[in-house]
């Protein structure tokens, strides 16, 4: 499992967390809808009975990836994530076709089924998932034998801790749903698709 340290080497600060004064050239979309606990939402956000590997299992059968986003109330980055990447036509499309993306409060009190069988409430499953950055999106592999009776952060193909930019950002969603993570490290394969765009002489900065 790749470290936050690792990303931030290559990423760079073009990529994850950058200062406001740095998102000028990004079009920023309308205020996002909020929900009863101010967490910013998404209308093809799964409803769920928070039983994960039911969530799992449903997505598989359609043919998507299933991954959980823990977000808290009043986070910038999560606001930025909703504002910018999920505003961005191509993640737009991208993702709900290609995921089934359940939302948990990293402080909510629901309880969660982990596909381990533990029910606990969203902020205990954070903790039992190591989360320790907002937004976090954790990312499962589509075999219901890679998850079942293992802890989400046992199970998980991958993760996106903080905020990235828009580029990267899809690039994760497209390793995991291409199923790399299988073969090849989340670095290696931003560097290889980095490498083509810079090829076509395009900019992945200019997402």
């Amino acid at each position: 499992m790749y470290s936050r340290r690792q990303f931030f080497n290559l990423a760079g600060a073009a990529a994850l967390a950058a200062p406001m004064a740095g998102l000028s050239t990004v079009k920023k979309a309308a205020a996002v809808e909020l929900s009863d606990d101010g967490l910013h939402i998404q209308d093809w956000f799964i409803d769920s009975f928070l039983d994960l590997s039911e969530d799992h299992a449903t997505a598989a059968a359609e043919g998507r990836h299933f991954a959980v986003i823990i977000e808290q109330r009043g986070c910038p980055y999560c606001r930025k994530t909703h504002e910018i990447n999920f505003a961005h036509p191509k993640v737009r499309d991208y993702i709900p076709a290609n995921f089934d993306v359940l939302q948990l409060n990293l402080h909510g009190s629901r309880l969660v089924t982990d596909f381990d069988g533990e029910e606990l409430e969203e902020r205990d499953i954070a903790r039992k998932w190591l989360v320790n950055f907002t937004p976090t999106i954790v990312f499962f592999p589509m075999s219901a034998e890679a998850v079942a009776g293992k802890s989400g952060r046992d199970a998980e193909a991958a993760r996106l801790p903080g905020y990235f930019r828009p580029f990267t950002f899809m690039q994760m969603f497209k390793y995991v749903q291409e199923e790399k993570f299988a073969d090849s490290t989340f670095q290696r394969y931003l560097a290889d698709r980095v490498a083509e765009m810079e090829a076509q002489g395009l900019d992945p900065a200019a997402w």
